[in-house]
């Protein structure tokens, strides 16, 4: 059972989700929502096309979603330099 955000919440995982160098386990940590969770808000939050790119997009080896696959070198969240988005881009329902 997912968790319910609210819109400003929500765009935020998005957001996460949508960014490579953003781990499911730095969702899970702002969040408290497991990576099949995460799978479930965007599954609900986006229009099916976008859903089938971004899920293939985290499933192919350049995706860095999971630390495991990370370089080690790399401990932080947010690139330093990452800009603060103010609002979501990425096409919903």
């Amino acid at each position: 059972m997912t968790k319910e955000f609210d819109l400003i919440q929500t765009d935020r995982i998005i957001e996460m989700a949508w960014e490579d160098r953003t781990s499911f386990e730095a969702i899970e940590f702002q969040f408290g929502i497991t990576e099949s969770e995460v799978i479930e808000v965007m599954r609900r939050a986006l229009k099916p096309s976008s859903f089938r790119v971004w899920r293939k997009r985290v499933n192919s080896s350049v995706s860095k979603k999971h630390l495991m696959k990370r370089n080690p070198e790399i401990e932080r969240f947010k690139c330093t330099r990452q800009r603060t988005i103010s609002h979501n881009k990425i096409s919903k329902r």
